[in-house]
């Protein structure tokens, strides 16, 4: 039997092994969780190959930082400004910014997320909102993607990288799961800065939804600029998930005044050179940890040359 002081020392140090045990086990179990949270919020800890993944859309990522991207140069020399022409598809967009900042984290590409909401009276115009896009991102993007906020890549091996040959349309008509024709370049559309300017930008004159996409095509051929798409790509219609619900949100297809007749003709002045806007605010947030930029977008119409920009 010990003595009463060294039963007291050897207890008191019972205590303290006890204390330390918690400790280290605290510890052990924090940096599980933390590399746990870190794998499949990436995804790294599901995938078990290249191919479509179903997208989870509400998982951040916290610690993938920008401050990174100038750390490691295998981010490479280029960085993409995201362009999201958006008006009240408020469910569409928690979606889409995390699901879009994981994606490009995990190609290591360096990327800014421009959501371009456009707040004024006037119908909706998506190329307007894009040139506007393009004016504000800033000199630190070389290139840009013009990307619907309701079509999400599912497929690994789809390429965002830096467009240098020619535009490159992501959202081809054989991957697309709604749209098929040829002439097609819709969706989500790469180009550099540089290709962008050549074409002078797009049509400011298409209000309301729809042919934009279809004119810029012949601005990209007018500028003597050749198109590429994607290759290899073996999963189709599955490629990208599309979150539009047309019963529930229909498209402002209306065609008013001689806007049906003026919407297939090449505007051969008008584009980045003379969108007339104004950026009512400019806030910086974030999107379950997602990082993005609001700018709220107001466009002016002339409406003796485009009367169809309002809904009277």
């Amino acid at each position: 039997m010990f003595p009463p002081r060294r039963r007291a020392a050897v207890s008191h140090l019972s205590r303290n092994c006890s204390v330390f045990q918690l400790f280290f086990l605290a510890l052990l179990l924090g940096f599980a969780s933390l590399l746990w949270l870190q794998l499949s919020c990436s995804g790294e800890g599901a995938r078990q190959g290249r191919g479509v993944a179903a997208p989870d859309p509400l998982k951040p990522c916290p610690w993938e930082s920008r401050a990174s991207w100038a750390e490691d140069p295998s981010w490479g020399p280029h960085r993409l400004a995201l362009l999201i022409p958006f008006r009240e598809r408020f469910e569409e967009l928690l979606a889409f910014v995390p699901h879009m900042h994981r994606f490009l984290s995990r190609k290591r590409i360096r990327h800014h997320i421009f959501v371009l909401n456009q707040v004024d009276h006037y119908r909706f115009n998506r190329a307007s909102l894009i040139n506007v896009g393009f004016l504000e991102s800033g000199n630190d993007t070389d290139y840009i993607a013009m990307h619907d906020v309701d079509l999400l890549p599912r497929n690994e091996e789809l390429d965002y990288g830096f467009p240098e040959a020619g535009p490159f349309h992501v959202a081809s008509p054989e991957l697309h799961p709604l749209y098929h024709y040829k002439t097609y370049v819709g969706g989500i559309l790469l180009l550099t800065k540089q290709h962008y300017e050549m074409c002078n930008g797009m049509s400011n004159r298409f209000w309301g939804w729809g042919r934009e996409d279809d004119e810029f095509y012949r601005r990209i051929k007018g500028a003597g600029l050749q198109l590429f798409r994607p290759s290899g790509i073996k999963t189709g219609y599955k490629t990208f998930q599309h979150l539009h619900d047309p019963a529930w949100r229909k498209r402002d297809q209306k065609r008013i005044a001689t806007q049906k007749q003026e919407q297939f003709k090449v505007d051969r002045d008008g584009g980045l050179s003379n969108v007339r806007y104004q950026v009512e605010s400019r806030t910086s947030l974030t999107v379950a940890g997602a990082p993005c930029t609001v700018l709220n977008v107001l466009l002016d119409c002339d409406t003796s040359e485009t009367p169809w920009c309002t809904f009277s």
